[in-house]
């Protein structure tokens, strides 16, 4: 879901010279490949033409057409899609049972993807991106996600829903190469849950899994995750090593993941499934299975988000900093989106210049490095609808703090 490109399972078909081997994988999605045009094949040449076996991708510009039309920074809200598997976690007198709901709620947000092989926009440093949501139980969320720095690239991020008892507190920073016929992308860092209503259980951490981007210059092309991440909980004991599986030359297929569940030494159970479909978890205790999240049937029910409009937005705030780059791929016009592109980029070059030789040094607005970790500027309330005041008020300073004020368009 995120990284590199923003989807698992993609292909490319090459418009000229097409064969038999140019069809779609088997195991993907008619959603899931893209058609280069005559213009935009030979884009992608030029492109591996300045790539090196292994290169760092942060110094490599991508033709606009490979561009999902959002930030990292919206990208990372997919996580918080589906609220309603997390929503009364602290209700469950098991810690087993905590434990799956917050895992559930992990596995659900990487179905979302839009069609074809695309990336979301690599924010510049201090750009910012803030949206509520407005829950069909009468309850809010918010969120805030800033990057903080530029080299590395590391994007931090803060959901709270005061009144459900959760928050979510991480920090991305991605770090692409170029390995022949494939690129990798290693996704440090790491998700921490808490459930408010059962704050003995402290934070639930989990980390990201990598991508691979395969079949780039020869073969078909194919986007996977892969490799361990883990989900753990330090006060309850309960862990998970859950693979993200990527399909064998002569085996296997796309999307799956295994993992088990232990706690202490003993196993709780099993976790198995394809992420784009369903995903199960067996008891180990009594053998029976449950389905922690199935796409065809829930997939759809995805919490929409309220953002300002675009006018009420400040200059580095993501949609208003990349208006006209969206504007220009909604369009379909690559001349103007790499235009608007190179000009968000070259004022960033030019403000970094800038700070450089006056010896300044960047301040994030949001967030501030506490013991190694970036951390909110928020202080939170034990009084839920204390908290909600007080989030509106930092992270919407300049607009009107009551729900029913603070301007808003929806989106998916």
């Amino acid at each position: 879901m995120m990284g590199l490109f923003s989807q698992a399972g993609s292909h490319i078909k090459r418009a000229r010279g097409a064969s038999v081997d140019d069809n779609a994988p088997e195991d993907t999605e008619p959603d899931d490949t893209s058609i280069l045009d005559e213009n935009e094949g030979s884009i992608i040449s030029s492109l591996i033409s300045q790539l090196r076996v292994g290169m760092d991708l942060s110094k490599v510009t991508f033709p606009t057409f490979v561009l999902e039309p959002r930030s990292m920074l919206e990208r990372i809200t997919d996580f918080m899609s589906h609220p309603d598997l997390i929503f009364g976690a602290e209700n469950c007198n098991d810690p087993e049972e905590r434990f799956m709901r917050v895992l559930s709620y992990y596995l659900a947000g990487w179905h979302i993807k839009p069609k074809g092989v695309k990336k979301p926009y690599n924010p510049v440093l201090g750009e910012f991106f803030r949206c509520r949501y407005d829950y069909s139980n009468g309850t809010q969320g918010f969120y805030i996600a800033e990057q903080v720095s530029h080299h590395p690239p590391i994007s931090a991020f803060f959901y709270i829903s005061p009144a459900n008892r959760v928050s979510i507190i991480g920090e991305l920073r991605p770090k692409s190469k170029f390995l022949g016929n494939s690129v990798s992308t290693t996704m440090e860092g790491e998700n921490r849950v808490r459930l408010l209503g059962a704050a003995s259980d402290g934070e639930y951490v989990i980390t990201m899994p990598n991508m691979y981007a395969r079949g780039i210059l020869f073969g078909k092309m194919v986007l996977e995750l892969g490799d361990i991440c883990t989900a753990k909980n330090e006060k309850t004991s309960l862990s998970c090593d859950l693979e993200f599986k990527t399909k064998g030359f002569f085996s296997g297929v796309y999307n799956a993941l295994a993992g088990r569940v232990r706690r202490n030494n003993s196993d709780v159970g099993e976790i198995s499934g394809r992420w784009d479909q369903v995903v199960e978890f067996k008891s180990a205790k009594t053998g029976n299975k449950r389905v922690l999240f199935d796409v065809a049937k829930d997939g759809q029910n995805v919490a929409p988000k309220f953002v300002p409009e675009e006018d009420e937005q400040e200059p580095n705030e993501s949609r208003r900093l990349w208006s006209k780059l969206t504007y220009a791929i909604d369009l379909k016009d690559m001349e103007a989106a790499t235009e608007a592109k190179s000009a968000v980029e070259d004022a960033q070059r030019e403000m970094r210049r800038k700070m450089e030789e006056s010896g300044q040094k960047h301040a994030p607005r949001f967030f501030q490095l506490h013991d190694g970790r970036w951390e909110p500027k928020f202080t939170m309330s034990d009084e839920p609808s204390t908290t909600i005041e007080d989030v509106q008020k930092w992270i919407w300073p300049a607009l009107a703090t009551t729900p029913s004020e603070v301007p808003s368009s929806p989106t998916p």
